[in-house]
């Protein structure tokens, strides 16, 4: 078995940045060239603004298009301003539709006043098309770059026909069917279409079970259908199912991808997009809304500490264990509330089967509560030795950590009810409502019992 002398890309990633620290341009210019656009995006992202200047001016102006397409929005805004008009035209020249819709909201309208007018009327049709659409729809996804058939035409004209065009869109693994008003009747895979009679009709051959998507569905349920039909690609149809594009696998990876980084960045009250490289000032600007969120939060639930106040001044030892009970209820939570928006995301969780799984949580944290309650019962007693303190604190982790489970289920639901992305909210919401409810439970229940 001979073995590959092709270097990784993390690998190459590596050694540019060692390059670039030893000031080696010329060697930094050898890397770039040698590196795919989505690697050569990859990398601006993680490099220092002064650093990124330096790579992009090494860039083939050829892969510049494709290198604004793959990195995020906040470093490919930082990019565009940074070139002049012609070198944005050059860079939007050869990409393909869809790309080309990505790119072309974040151009300036004078440049894109130029491309459309350098773009034949077909083309400047299909992107229109595309720009009409939420790019989180199967609309905004779609190529409009489709390769038709009629299903009373043999299997010889279509091969006659794919030969003339000398070119198919890139990930064409099927040929769509389509009646006479543009109607998606099936589709014809290309292994059926290379390896059967040609003296066959593509209507002999042709599957109608086809797996079309509506133009405005969420990306999220095209990914999503991709996933579980292992789908390479599919047609996007109207209402009246006329063919509108497709959708490739090469797309919905990238949905996937930025859905997995939306939902880690949102729990934290960030945006997927956002540069770890930007300017300081605009970093803090952005973070200070949740981080003042938080802090009111917070707030409430010192309110909560405040008007136990006397009950505190006479039995300290309810200070030193009270950070546990609300700890403890922040942890659970946050274990339901990510099964929830997981769940969400992958349509297992709904109103219909809502109150079955709200009790399954009960139980599962209710078994780990009664266990945490035992053990912080027992701690209790061993270290301090009071029998009510013990009674008072099991009682609390019970109440706050059920309290945490009813939280985790219900409150992205309400959240997604109300249009609020539960993974922006829900964390903030989840952690007071543990917050407030452990000190309340606790405290209040050492009033009543222990002073």
């Amino acid at each position: 078995m001979s073995e590959t002398t092709e270097t990784s890309p993390s690998t190459r990633l590596s050694e540019l940045r060692l390059a670039l620290e030893a000031d080696s341009l010329r060697h930094v210019r050898r890397l770039v060239h040698a590196m795919h656009p989505a690697e050569i995006a990859t990398l601006l992202g993680s490099l220092r603004p002064a650093e990124r200047e330096i790579v992009w001016e090494m860039v083939d102006p050829d892969d510049d298009g494709e290198v604004l397409v793959h990195v995020n929005d906040e470093v490919r805004a930082g990019l565009i301003r940074g070139m002049d008009a012609e070198e944005l035209l050059n860079a939007t020249d050869g990409l393909e539709i869809d790309d080309l819709a990505d790119l072309f909201q974040d151009l300036p309208e004078a440049v894109n006043r130029q491309v459309l007018r350098g773009m034949d009327q077909q083309d400047r049709e299909r992107l229109q098309t595309v720009l009409e659409h939420d790019p989180d729809t199967a609309g905004g996804l779609m190529n409009t770059d489709t390769v038709t058939v009629r299903p009373d035409v043999t299997l010889d004209v279509v091969l006659r026909y794919l030969r003339m065009r000398e070119d198919l869109p890139p990930s064409t693994d099927s040929l769509f069917v389509v009646d006479r008003y543009g109607r998606v009747l099936g589709i014809l895979p290309i292994t059926k279409l290379l390896v059967s009679d040609t003296e066959l009709t593509v209507s002999e051959l042709m599957d109608t079970e086809v797996t079309a998507v509506a133009v405005d569905a969420p990306a999220a349920e095209v990914a999503k259908l991709f996933q579980d039909r292992d789908l390479v690609s599919t047609p996007v149809v109207d209402d009246k199912r006329v063919l509108l594009g497709r959708i490739t696998v090469d797309d919905v990876v990238d949905v996937i991808r930025e859905e997995a980084d939306h939902t880690v960045m949102s729990m934290a009250g960030l945006d997927e997009e956002e540069d770890m490289f930007a300017p300081v000032l605009a970093a803090a600007r952005r973070r200070a809304v949740w981080i003042c969120v938080n802090l009111l939060t917070a707030i409430a639930a010192a309110s909560v500490v405040d008007a136990f106040r006397e009950t505190l001044e006479h039995l300290v030892t309810l200070a030193v264990l009270m950070p546990i009970v609300a700890s403890m209820g922040g942890i659970a939570g946050s274990q339901v509330l990510t099964l929830m928006i997981r769940g969400m995301a992958l349509g297992q969780v709904g109103a219909g089967n809502a109150p079955w799984i709200l009790t399954r949580q009960l139980l599962v944290v209710g078994l780990n509560a009664l266990l945490a309650a035992a053990v912080m019962g027992a701690v209790a007693l061993g270290y301090f030795g009071d029998a009510g303190l013990a009674w008072v604190i099991a009682a609390a982790l019970v109440i706050n950590l059920s309290v945490a489970t009813v939280a985790g289920v219900t409150i992205p639901l309400l959240l997604r009810r109300i249009g609020v992305d539960p993974a922006l909210a829900g964390p903030v919401l989840v952690t007071t409502c543990t917050d407030v409810m452990g000190f309340l439970s606790f405290l209040g229940l050492g009033t009543l019992f222990l002073v």
